[in-house]
């Protein structure tokens, strides 16, 4: 699948927003903690993933009720869906000068994740913070994807090619409003 920028100007993938706030000295002091251990922009990459992956777990996955959906929020409170957690990560990516994209599956569903263009990279390559747990394994690759969950074209699954510099709107509204995580399980878009 050829993945397909909403804005053609590469700088939009490193812009901060009130959702993607890498400004913050929390998303801050994470980027350069991580940074730490990581000589090149591609040890950062798989340091701020892994992070995201493994240190904030998945709202659903531990029975959290909270809502997150801010990046700085995410990484203060430890929890979030992978909407929330692809934020956190872009965040942690653009922080330090790593091009990050929002994109979207299509599951039930919306499912979130993030693409990443390295420097030097002449394609962007999709990853899945969302946490692994039994059956699912998703990794930090940059041969290949390998996602939580692949889609299934016959179960009406699908990837969205759109890559966006910001959370689409119809998702973040869902989370903006939500009160709890059950209410967000009820309201999430099933479609873009």
């Amino acid at each position: 699948m050829e993945l397909i920028q909403n804005t053609p100007d590469i700088s939009a993938y490193l812009a901060a927003c009130d959702v993607i706030d890498h400004g913050h000295p929390l998303v801050r002091s994470t980027a350069a903690t991580l940074a730490a251990d990581a000589p090149d922009a591609y040890t950062y990459a798989k340091a701020a993933f892994t992070f995201v992956r493994d240190a904030i777990p998945h709202s659903a996955d531990t029975g959290d009720p909270r809502v997150t959906w801010r990046a700085s929020d995410v990484l203060a409170q430890r929890t979030g869906i992978c909407h929330a957690k692809a934020h956190a990560l872009a965040a942690l990516l653009r922080a330090r000068g790593v091009p990050a994209a929002l994109c979207y599956q299509k599951f039930d569903v919306v499912h979130g994740l993030v693409a990443v263009r390295l420097p030097g990279a002449e394609r962007w390559i999709r990853q899945d913070p969302r946490g692994n747990k039994p059956g699912v394994d998703a990794q930090f690759r940059l041969d290949r994807e390998q996602l939580a969950f692949p889609v299934r074209p016959e179960c009406n699954e699908l990837d969205y090619p759109v890559l966006f510099a910001e959370p689409h709107p119809v998702v973040l509204q869902c989370l903006r409003e939500a009160v709890d995580r059950p209410h967000l399980w009820q309201t999430l878009p099933t479609e873009l």
